[in-house]
């Protein structure tokens, strides 16, 4: 069959994986992004601390997915906990880096001002750090999320949800008439979901960041 009657014979199991894929994607980002702005926030007022943050979840990132996927399925076994870690872990970087980066460019004048008319630490953070550093911030869960949508596939390797599992299927039964439609099928799919997980972020962006401090 062509590839159009495949999406027709299995548009219900073909929608059912791409749920599962951004459902667990959206997940990790949100767990990824809250541990990487508090790591950032702890990190950040030191050159050291926030280099070593910044060094040691670079370097999360350069462990193949699948090895490290391969390397957890003995601690936590199949299915969602590896894929769950693995993605977080690797969601990690582009926030650190960008929110250390977006929390040391607020005006120093501005932290002043507020120390000046009494704010503790933690209000100086929350209303006047933080809403300044968004932008950066949410240009590095942007980049994040577009790798997670892709190491994510991989994550059919541990029995993980996703796309992932249609294109494993796809490459495990090369030279079968559907083997090149299930592939095209999981790789577009990706590409589709990336594309709305973008979008939204950008309106996000336009609805939470005020004009005068866009990029």
């Amino acid at each position: 069959m062509n590839f159009w009657e495949y999406l027709g014979n299995r548009h219900q199991q073909l929608l059912t994986d791409a749920y599962q894929h951004a459902s667990v994607v959206f997940q990790c980002m949100v767990v990824a992004t809250v541990i990487g702005v508090l790591i950032a926030v702890v990190t950040y007022s030191s050159e050291w601390s926030g280099n070593l943050a910044t060094t040691t979840t670079a370097t999360i990132l350069t462990v193949p997915a699948l090895a490290l996927i391969g390397l957890l399925i003995p601690i936590v076994g199949l299915g969602v906990p590896p894929t769950v870690i693995a993605l977080t872990l690797y969601g990690l970087l582009p926030v650190v880096r960008n929110a250390i980066v977006g929390l040391r460019g607020v005006d120093p004048s501005l932290v002043d001002a507020a120390t000046g008319i009494g704010m503790s630490r933690s209000a100086r953070l929350l209303r006047i750090e933080l809403p300044l550093a968004w932008p950066p911030i949410l240009t590095g869960i942007r980049v994040s999320t577009q790798m997670l949508m892709g190491i994510a596939a991989i994550a059919a390797y541990a029995s993980g949800p996703g796309l992932g599992n249609v294109i494993f299927r796809g490459l495990a039964s090369l030279g079968s008439a559907n083997a090149l439609n299930q592939v095209l099928a999981g790789t577009l799919g990706i590409i589709v979901l990336a594309l709305l997980f973008d979008a939204a972020y950008v309106l996000i962006g336009r609805l939470t960041i005020p004009r005068g401090i866009r990029a």
